[in-house]
């Protein structure tokens, strides 16, 4: 059995051989998709691209949930997990749908001395999976070799996460393929492998907006924004991720959005304003550490100084952030 360890105190002398179980976070429940929150506006705007059929195009700032919101559609439609397209700056249009292995397929080739199946080269990615799976068994078991796949044809989301990463070409290389969900594979000379249209996979895509995309591609989506949420809509995140907690005037919660909400402020000018994602973990460090969700901040700001490395991710920021909330706590000292 492996040992549970205690917390780091950057001191080994006198460490317990035995020590307690380290305090975390219910990793699980954070990211249950069962604990999104959607804004109306985003709720909407999956309900058109639904009706539409097209694809969700959603920005925002980093930590508003544009990744998770695909993992809530799928959860709340009955669906399997999303499959998960993470672009790069290598990404090429055709690895959104497969990736096939010239180099192993060449060793191959040359050990057995005649040329092998192409399929068992070749590796089925998000949407390209999500086509193949719309298909019935026998037509799937075209494409595929030594896999045994009897389920039925089924509907599938799709995330491509963070786009704006890849090449500029990118989107437009996909245009037609995600428009009509259908692609091509040439090393198999097929004919184009096409979507049963009753089970168009509902594609989701994301971009943190670090650069344009392509007119054409945003002609082919829905489109929405997820606006910062305001401070009563944090309270509620919070609470669906760390059920259980006290969140009455004067609870710990509530001083930590007060102060959440003043490190935020622009003329605080922190080099990178934390988001959602940051909040949640800086209540999960507090309450790891014992702290005690019905008292106030102010009356444990100890554990809160050892914390705010969960909200400030730069340097210059370590340095401001730890003024302020000396500042904030002595305000109402």
């Amino acid at each position: 059995m492996t040992a549970e360890i205690g917390l780091y105190t950057g001191r080994r002398e006198g460490r317990r051989t035995a020590a307690g179980a380290l305090p975390g976070i219910d990793v699980e429940k954070a990211v249950d998709p069962s604990g999104y929150i959607p804004d109306q506006g985003l709720a909407d705007a999956v309900n058109v691209a639904l009706i539409l059929c097209q694809p969700l195009l959603v920005t925002g700032e980093p930590g508003t949930g544009k990744t998770q919101l695909a993992f809530s559609v799928a959860w709340d439609l009955g669906l399997e997990a999303p499959l998960v397209f993470e672009t790069k700056s290598t990404s090429v249009s055709r690895d959104l749908f497969y990736t096939f292995d010239n180099v192993a397929r060449f060793q191959a080739s040359h050990a057995a001395g005649t040329d092998l199946d192409p399929r068992g080269f070749m590796q089925f990615n998000a949407l390209g999976l999500a086509i193949v799976r719309t298909l019935d068994p026998a037509e799937r078991a075209r494409y595929t070799k030594g896999v045994a796949d009897d389920a039925p044809p089924r509907r599938s989301v799709v995330l491509i996460d963070e786009i704006d990463k890849a090449p500029r070409d990118f989107p437009n290389d996909i245009l037609a393929e995600i428009e009509n969900l259908y692609f091509r594979i040439p090393e198999l000379g097929q004919a184009a492998i096409r979507a049963n249209p009753a089970l168009r996979p509902i594609v989701i895509v994301t971009s943190n907006s670090e650069k344009s995309l392509p007119d054409a591609f945003l002609r082919r989506c829905i489109y929405y924004n997820i606006p910062f949420p305001d401070q009563s809509r944090l309270e509620e995140i919070v609470l669906a991720r760390l059920p259980g907690i006290a969140a009455p005037e004067g609870s710990m919660l509530a001083d930590v959005l007060d102060f959440f909400a003043l490190v935020r402020r622009p003329e605080t000018a922190l080099r990178k304003r934390p988001g959602t994602a940051e909040l949640i973990a800086w209540v999960n460090a507090l309450l790891s550490l014992g702290a005690d969700s019905g008292a106030s901040l102010r009356s444990q700001h100890d554990l809160g100084a050892r914390t705010l490395s969960a909200i400030a991710k730069h340097p210059e920021d370590q340095d401001r952030t730890a003024v302020l909330f000396q500042t904030w706590v002595q305000s109402n000292a």
